[in-house]
Order: C-alpha cells, then structure tokens, then sequence
C-alpha cells in the first residue's frame, strides 16, 4: 500500500515543469517558512516561551527520529528503482522523514499553546504540504511522512507536558540573548 499510495502521488512528478518547481520548492525549502516564522513569533511577536517551546519540540522530534533510525532502516524510493526523482538525496534512511518531523513538531507545538493556536494550525497546514512534497519528488514514501507526524507530535506533547521544568532552559536562554544584546534585566 506504501508503494502504491507513493508510486500514485509521484506520478504527478516530470509532467510540468511548473508543478515541479513548486514541488521542489516546497519538498527543500518550506522549512526556511518555519524558521522565519519562528524569529517573528521570538522577535516580533514577543511569544519567546512559544517559540522556543517549539523549536525544543524540533529538537526533541528529530531527536526521536535518529533514534528509530537506529534500530529500524528504510529504503529511499530512488533506492528501490520506484518512481520520479526530481530532488536529489543521499542514500540514507528514510523513515521517519527528519523535513517533515523539523515542521510538524513546531506546528504541533505552536498549536498546543494558547497565545499561537492560530500560528499553529496553519503551519500544520503548511508541514502537511511539505511533507508530501517530499512525496511528489520521489525522496519518501507516504509512511515516512506518517511517521513524522507521530515523531513530531511525540516531541511537541512531551515538551508541552515539561514545560514547567524546561522554563529553566528558556530563562537561561534569556540570560544569554541580554548579555549578547548587552539588554538589562
């Protein structure tokens, strides 16, 4: 099923070179949205507790994902002479996508906070759209995204659930940012 759900939405791949081009623009790059979003909601919006609970969210889903990479490898679809390949990759283990993780786990965060509910959901929106993305280029099968969803969610909920604990990190991460800027406290 995997295959089939893969070998479907890659079929879309190498027909137009337009549909391409935001295929592959959205499959690398989308991840560049969050980070900027990120700065604005750390910078400009002055949510910095949110922020930096979804980039530990990040952090923490990634995490997740090398170590199920470690106990469980899955091919590329490149690597099984499946489908359309229009972005280039390495070789390496596909499951879960790290892409789709990265976006996942600060939409979810984002989400889970009350002051950026909004920010949250239209980034789940975004993240979904990446991922499968990742999909139409031929770089990760359908599953890989799945579990991505899971991995980033697993590190959103496990942030929010410490959030008291990992306030010290955030503050020690104030600390630093006024002494850079040369900032009273």
């Amino acid at each position: 099923m995997n295959r089939e759900i893969f070998l479907w939405i890659n079929s879309f791949a190498a027909r137009n070179s337009i549909l391409d081009f935001f295929g592959f623009a959205m499959a690398q790059d989308m991840v560049y949205v969050f980070i900027l979003i990120e700065f604005y909601i750390y910078f400009v919006s002055k949510k910095r507790d949110e922020a930096i609970f979804a980039f530990e969210s990040m952090v923490l889903g990634v995490v997740l994902n090398q170590i199920i990479s470690l106990f469980y490898f899955h091919n590329r679809p490149f690597m099984d002479g499946l489908g359309h390949t229009i972005l280039h990759h390495n070789p390496d283990n596909s499951f879960p996508s790290d892409h789709t993780t990265f976006m996942m786990a600060i939409a979810i965060s984002l989400f889970l906070q009350k002051d950026t509910k909004t920010w949250g959901v239209w980034l789940f929106v975004l993240a979904f759209i990446g991922g499968f993305s990742r999909v139409f280029v031929g770089v990760h099968y359908p599953f890989d995204i799945i579990g991505s969803i899971f991995t980033g969610a697993l590190g959103a909920f496990l942030v929010f659930t410490q959030q008291k604990r990992l306030q010290k990190i955030n503050n020690l991460i104030y600390k630093i940012e006024n002494r850079i800027f040369k900032r009273q406290t």
